[in-house]
């Protein structure tokens, strides 16, 4: 946003900050979901970078192509175990998948 429309908008009463601040997330709630994030954005490319559809990653886990769709959505409903199991059904190893936690977006 350029600087005379962020000055029209604070003038006509509007405030900005960040989406923790507007959601009142602890900084420990505003991690967990950017790691959610990342490991889910993280799964897809992956995904194709190994030429797998979505179903195809889905019979290697035991699931289904729309759990999958969710895994890479960054679904709430999709624990961090299944997105770590997924990595592994790509042929990640545990200290590969341990830098994506480390690793900053």
């Amino acid at each position: 946003m350029d600087i005379e429309k962020r000055k029209r908008l604070v003038a006509a009463g509007f405030e900005f900050g960040t989406v923790a601040e507007f959601l009142g997330l602890s900084e420990e709630e505003s991690e967990m979901i950017e790691l959610r994030l990342a490991l889910s954005q993280q799964l897809k490319s992956e995904r194709l970078e190994r030429s797998l559809s979505q179903a195809q990653l889905a019979k290697r886990l035991g699931s289904s192509q729309s759990r999958v769709a969710k895994m890479e959505g960054a679904d709430p409903s999709v624990s961090i175990d299944l997105l770590c199991r997924a990595y592994f059904a790509l042929g990640m190893k545990r200290e590969e998948l341990g830098a994506l936690f480390g690793a900053k977006r």
